[in-house]
């Protein structure tokens, strides 16, 4: 009861933080260590050559993700010992551990962590595609952005996806997905129209898994127009044909 010759005020929500009200787009990120990561890329690379060019690869989707419109930057890294190092790397984003023994378990807990946070979209985007156009990424969030769409992934070219978006927490996205096959995609679509949900493909791209994708990306980056996405893996892979 307010006191006598007080209007009463009517009980408001707190308002969300301008950064929660976009859509969080988390970089999955290891540390770039020799020997941790793009192992299939050696031979023909050395370790440290490896480790040096996946972190060219982390620099360039970094600022990929950092020039989108209508998005809060996100990098969910692993080890948990690697923070300060990712904060040298990217330190105007939002850092978080990446929580899980297996990669579904760490993707459904990033973007059910960001959701949890106030944001009303999350994509998670991988950290193997140097090349992606940035528009695939905007594209992704105005999308998701939308109502009606639930789901929106951005496929590989061999049958994987290199992001994934939710509007809501959805663990059966994640559970038992044989990560690293050809079945991925298709199995992701096939739970998503099980659970009643729209879901919306961005167009196809590739990763860099292997040594055929490495000459693949050396080949498109030697003066083409995929050159201006991937600016410190060029200048990486110039400098190692010098």
């Amino acid at each position: 009861m307010a006191p006598r010759g007080r209007p009463q005020r009517t009980p408001t929500a707190a308002p969300i933080p301008a950064s929660l009200n976009t859509i969080a787009v988390a970089i999955m990120a290891k540390a770039p260590r020799p020997g941790e990561v793009k192992t299939r890329l050696c031979p023909p690379l050395l370790a440290a050559e490896a480790a040096a060019l996946y972190r060219c690869f982390l620099l360039d989707k970094i600022a990929a993700v950092r020039a989108l419109l209508g998005a809060q930057p996100v990098l969910a890294y692993t080890p948990d010992e690697a923070q300060a190092e990712f904060a040298v790397l990217a330190p105007d984003f939002t850092l978080v551990p990446q929580r899980g023994p297996e990669l579904g378990a760490r993707l459904h807990a990033t973007l059910a962590g960001l959701l949890a946070a106030g944001h009303p979209g999350a994509i998670a985007v991988d950290s193997d595609t140097p090349t992606l156009p940035r528009e695939f990424l905007q594209q992704a969030i105005d999308c998701l952005a939308q109502p009606g769409t639930d789901v929106v992934l951005g496929p590989t070219e061999d049958g994987g996806y290199y992001l994934i978006g939710v509007r809501a927490a959805h663990r059966a996205l994640f559970d038992a997905v044989p990560w690293s096959t050809s079945a991925v995609l298709e199995i992701t679509l096939r739970r998503a129209s099980a659970a009643g949900l729209h879901a919306v493909c961005m167009p196809a791209w590739f990763d860099v898994d292997t040594p055929d994708d490495l000459r693949r990306l050396q080949t498109m980056l030697d003066g083409g127009p995929s050159a201006a996405e991937a600016d410190q893996t060029g200048r990486f892979l110039a400098s190692m044909r010098r």
